[in-house]
């Protein structure tokens, strides 16, 4: 099973990116993943048809496409995800739709007790709108909180009761994205 991590941030450093530096490496027995970047996604603008055919959006638009679904971690910005993120989105419901019918997860790191819960619960409606039109898997909320005490040096969950719910909810993925597959 292919599955793409899309990184919300657009920082160098990014534990969100590192949760899914994670995942790839210690849930491999689970799906393959190639985490994703946003970084060089230009501003959205429809009216600027040199944008049209960029290539960090391309990329993502034939990543998604190829996947078998997606996992996107989110940070909390303001009460909210970030506006690359809702950037890189705005791309990617724009003349070609990669997350339509795509199973997705939302997962979501912050710095603050409950980790990045408004993020995710936006996040998850924008998923939802016409031109995205997304499955967003229901039900199971990863919310990692206090994330600067979060990591080991190493980039690893120092939290055993973490881990076992991360891979609990990575599990439920993979068995959504199977199930998804049999209504294509």
């Amino acid at each position: 099973m292919k599955i793409v991590g899309i990184v919300g941030s657009n920082s160098d450093f990014s534990y969100n990116r590192i949760l899914l530096q994670y995942i790839k490496k210690h849930f491999d027995y689970l799906f393959e993943l190639e985490v994703l970047e946003i970084k060089d996604v230009p501003l959205f603008n429809q009216s600027d048809a040199s944008f049209i055919d960029d290539p960090a959006v391309n990329n993502l638009r034939e990543k998604i496409a190829a996947a078998d679904g997606v996992i996107i971690t989110t940070p909390e910005h303001n009460r909210t995800l970030p506006s690359c993120l809702k950037n890189a989105l705005e791309w990617l419901s724009f003349e070609q739709h990669p997350f339509k019918n795509k199973p997705v997860m939302v997962l979501g790191a912050s710095y603050f007790d409950q980790g990045a819960a408004r993020a995710q619960l936006h996040l998850r409606q924008i998923l939802d709108a016409p031109g995205l039109e997304a499955l967003v898997m229901p039900g199971h909320e990863f919310l990692l909180g206090n994330v600067k005490e979060a990591f080991n040096p190493q980039g690893d969950l120092k939290d055993g009761p973490t881990v076992a719910f991360l891979g609990q909810g990575l599990g439920k993925f993979a068995k959504f994205v199977k199930v998804a597959e049999q209504f294509k």
